[in-house]
């Protein structure tokens, strides 16, 4: 007899090529101005993976006309001072069509603490979920049962934190689950934990909430051995 997947193992199969293109990361490195795109960041903004390579300049100028001023002033305090950060803005891709994203992005630091740049994550949120994968969320949410009360705390938290829907939250949340091969359960079990022990949703401190977010998994505990 097969054995019922584990929540967890469930959860691995919901980020399925549509919902990816929902999130994708980037990172930034100051000494060479240089960008690096994944390739759902590089379709959100209209291009095939490989066929571009990003610069500031292209950055910028995919930002929606009436974003652009706050997006180059923060683009420039993050290449400076390299401090996490987050932003809801609109983007044009090549087509002219206005996507709404958020960008979440902390800093990239070497052995020393010397600050190199900066890396994180674009989430559109400019469509809903595509319907099969709107199911799919819906029962792997249903096979979780004890996991079910904390995974929508952190849910919660993010859509606080980032004024998004339920949907891109639990998405963005799994994506991190799956980017840092930490358990989903285990992810948001220490994000609801340092949220509780910090003031992390505090609207005064929200570059310690990005920092806390992009962080969590490097805190995680290992998880205790299967049993023999």
């Amino acid at each position: 007899m097969t054995d019922s997947p584990s929540p967890d193992e469930s959860m691995s199969g919901i980020i399925v090529d549509g919902a990816r293109q929902h999130v994708g990361s980037f990172r930034y490195l100051s000494a060479d101005d240089s960008w690096e795109w994944s390739d759902s960041v590089a379709r959100m903004h209209g291009y095939e993976p490989g066929t571009v390579t990003p610069t500031t300049e292209l950055v910028l100028r995919h930002k929606h006309p009436d974003d652009k001023e706050y997006i180059a002033a923060l683009l420039t305090s993050v290449r400076t001072a390299g401090e996490p950060f987050s932003s809801r803005h609109r983007i044009i891709d090549t087509r002219g069509n206005v996507r709404h994203v958020a960008v979440i992005g902390d800093r990239i630091v070497d052995e020393k603490g010397e600050v190199l740049g900066t890396s994180g994550f674009y989430l559109d949120l400019s469509d809903a979920l595509e319907e099969g994968v709107r199911v799919a969320v819906d029962e792997a949410m249903s096979s979780l049962a004890g996991a079910r009360a904390v995974i929508e705390q952190a849910k919660g938290a993010l859509m606080l934190a980032y004024a998004i829907p339920a949907d891109r939250a639990f998405e963005l949340l799994t994506w991190r689950s799956q980017e840092t091969n930490i358990k989903l359960r285990a992810l948001a079990e220490q994000l609801v934990h340092e949220i509780a022990s910090s003031s992390g949703l505090s609207g005064s401190n929200r570059s310690h909430f990005d920092h806390l977010f992009m962080t969590v998994h490097e805190r995680v505990r290992p998880a205790d051995p299967l049993p023999a």
